[in-house]
């Protein structure tokens, strides 16, 4: 057997008739160019080229296997084409699952680009707070905020760093300050609930000794994004929505034992789907933008 780039280089020496025009043309050393040529005239036994000084001259043998890596080479660029094709071509639908707070807020713009750019892709969302089953077909895609996603053979990538702190609105503080403190905390009301969050949110709460400051509880995140911004209250966002929110403000850093990441998941069986992949990489650029507008 023989390698694809040590054919590549035969058909450059055989174009250009020297090494060194080969190599400039794939744009490595001569020296790899000339140790391919050998390469592949050790695989197949053939004495391919003659060396002369002027360069390289194809050899009987060479001549008579030129139709032959020629075709190879035709059939390599019609299934980069056909590849290349079906990925730009991608259409169908993929499953997204998020938090309903991440759909609502940062997610609607995302997904109206990626329709713009690729009108073959339907997206389903699906806004359940916990985490779906991808290795059980749950999902296509989930983006999660946690500090180590869990589930068997999970791919993807950490977008950010995605702390949970204290947020108030403008009007709010307007009115009744910015607390920094634990003191100053317990000073105001808090906004409560968020559904899925309610447990290491409560939690929190029991550290700093604010159980008692809660005047009110909602079902979902997004029901505490409503409910900070109406001016109620306080209550805990992730950084990564309410950093975005221009009405709100962090009231306290938070702590590093609590940061969270926010993640691009998918499961392996799927990466290479190129509806998925198209979707996967439209995300991730996306997301990464946000991330450094924050930083």
């Amino acid at each position: 057997m023989y390698d694809w780039n040590d054919l590549k280089a035969f058909l450059a020496v055989a174009e250009t008739g020297s090494t060194l025009s080969a190599a400039q043309s794939m744009r490595v050393s001569q020296t790899t160019v000339a140790r391919r040529i050998a390469a592949l005239e050790e695989a197949t036994g053939l004495n391919l080229f003659e060396r002369r000084q002027a360069g390289y001259a194809l050899t009987p043998v060479g001549e008579a296997m030129l139709a032959s890596a020629l075709a190879v080479k035709d059939a390599a660029d019609r299934f980069g084409d056909a590849a290349g094709a079906r990925s730009r071509d991608a259409g169908g639908t993929v499953s997204l699952t998020t938090m309903e707070i991440f759909a609502v807020t940062i997610l609607p713009p995302i997904l109206r680009d990626l329709r713009a750019a690729h009108p073959g892709i339907h997206i389903l969302l699906d806004t359940a707070d916990e985490p779906r089953d991808l290795a059980a077909g749950a999902a296509d895609i989930a983006i999660r905020s946690s500090k180590q996603p869990t589930g068997g053979g999970l791919v993807g990538r950490r977008i950010a760093d995605n702390p949970w702190t204290v947020y108030c609105s403008r009007d709010y503080a307007d009115l009744h300050g910015i607390p920094h403190t634990r003191e100053e905390l317990a000073a105001h009301p808090f906004i409560g609930g968020g559904g899925y969050v309610w447990e290491p949110y409560q939690a929190w709460l029991r550290q700093y000794r604010l159980e008692d400051s809660v005047v009110m509880k909602y079902d979902t995140g997004t029901g505490l994004l409503a409910g900070v911004r109406s001016g109620m209250g306080l209550t805990i966002l992730p950084a990564f929505i309410a950093d975005h929110e221009p009405d709100l403000i962090r009231c306290i850093p938070p702590k590093n034992e609590d940061t969270t990441g926010l993640w691009l998941l998918t499961h392996e069986r799927l990466r290479h789907v190129p509806r998925v992949r198209l979707v996967l990489d439209f995300l991730a650029a996306e997301l990464t933008k946000l991330a450094r507008e924050n930083l």
